[in-house]
């Protein structure tokens, strides 16, 4: 596992720590040693396919599931440990849903305020606070049948936040919302919660979604933590081919390592720690694979960055409106190969144009399979 670990609160303790989280249901092995340290204001986000173990993750920090092994302290206090399990409303813990889970039959107002302690006055003023931030003021009354997805989310926002808890569960809470709302819902929440100074968790299997609002990114898979660190070092040094590919689509070309080199269509690529005969895949991003338009069927003329340029057809080419993505047909092995280019660029399929690579943008990993 990576050990790549940012500190974007300095030198803060953690405001929840877990430690060797396990979990079976019967013979499958759900979570095995989990581990996270998430800060006042920091945003951790557990990040992996369905099934992979984030919302058992969630329900064991939150109180609703019990691990079979590990502990987890909030502000220092244990509140989950062999022999030890606190309730979830002694843990100081907001959970927000993708379902939102508003009550049908309570006001806006009443919605937020459910669970609020102290008189009448403490709590109204609470409310009307919460709901100004979340930019609903004037709503009180309503009911959750006559707002939008995308103001009842912001209501269980409201509400998550309204006792003040130092911790922040969050599942999916944006998966439910129409894309044009996505963006702009969940900047406003990720503001207001840095604003809150809560410890978040956020649970998520949209990679965009976790690097827009993470700290710091814990990548799982088949219930164990596979990578963690700041998205960019996420992104830019994937562990492995499927991490790589977990945050957008990849180019493979596969090889054979001999003297610590592999032969590609651009070249020889160093490829250390590989025993000779020893597949390797070199993978590389769409957009880091460039199509050489000034020497366009005029040979290759490479720079040390690029390496050397290799020819292909055009197989397949696709306009998505920011960008095109143009398949092509490898010469030197008959491979296809995706490019990622801006704008519009439809060349004829059986267009012949030459290719090359950010080398320093390429990943290289053994072979699976």
């Amino acid at each position: 596992m990576s050990q790549t670990r940012p500190d974007p609160t300095g030198s803060l303790p953690p405001r929840l720590l877990a430690e060797g989280l396990c979990r079976s249901f019967g013979q499958a092995e759900v979570l095995r040693d989990i581990s996270l340290s998430v800060a006042a204001g920091q945003v951790t986000c557990l990040l992996g396919p369905s099934g992979c173990g984030k919302s058992t993750t969630l329900r064991i920090i939150a109180g609703v599931e019990t691990a079979d092994r590990g502990r987890v302290e909030i502000d220092g206090e244990t509140v989950a440990a062999p022999g030890l399990h606190l309730p979830p409303e002694r843990r100081s813990v907001g959970l927000m849903f993708q379902d939102f889970a508003l009550f049908p039959h309570l006001s806006v107002a009443q919605n937020v305020a459910f669970g609020l302690k102290g008189d009448s006055a403490s709590r109204a003023r609470r409310v009307g606070e919460l709901l100004e931030r979340v930019n609903l003021a004037g709503f009180g009354d309503k009911h959750p049948h006559q707002l939008s997805g995308g103001e009842q989310q912001r209501v269980a926002l409201a509400r998550a936040l309204a006792p003040r808890p130092r911790v922040m569960l969050m599942d999916e809470p944006f998966s439910g919302l129409d894309n044009r709302l996505r963006d702009g819902i969940r900047d406003t929440t990720l503001d207001i919660l840095k604003e809150e100074g809560a410890a978040v968790v956020l649970v998520t299997h949209e990679p965009d979604e976790a690097m827009r609002m993470a700290d710091e990114i814990v990548l799982m898979r088949g219930g164990r933590m596979v990578q963690r660190g700041a998205p960019y070092n996420v992104y830019n040094a994937p562990v492995d081919k499927a991490a790589a590919a977990f945050f957008s689509d990849i180019n493979v070309i596969r090889g054979v390592s001999k003297g610590a080199l592999t032969e590609t269509p651009f070249g020889a690529f160093l490829t250390p720690g590989h025993a000779d005969g020893a597949a390797v895949d070199i993978v590389i991003r769409p957009q880091h694979l460039k199509i050489d338009f000034d020497r366009a069927g005029r040979g290759p003329n490479p720079t040390p960055q690029d390496g050397t340029p290799a020819r292909g057809t055009v197989a397949r080419a696709r306009y998505l409106g920011r960008e095109s993505l143009v398949d092509f047909r490898m010469d030197f092995d008959g491979s296809i190969l995706t490019a990622s280019v801006p704008g519009v660029f439809l060349p004829q399929k059986g267009t012949a144009l030459w290719l090359m690579i950010r080398r320093d943008r390429c990943f290289v990993f053994p072979a699976r399979g």
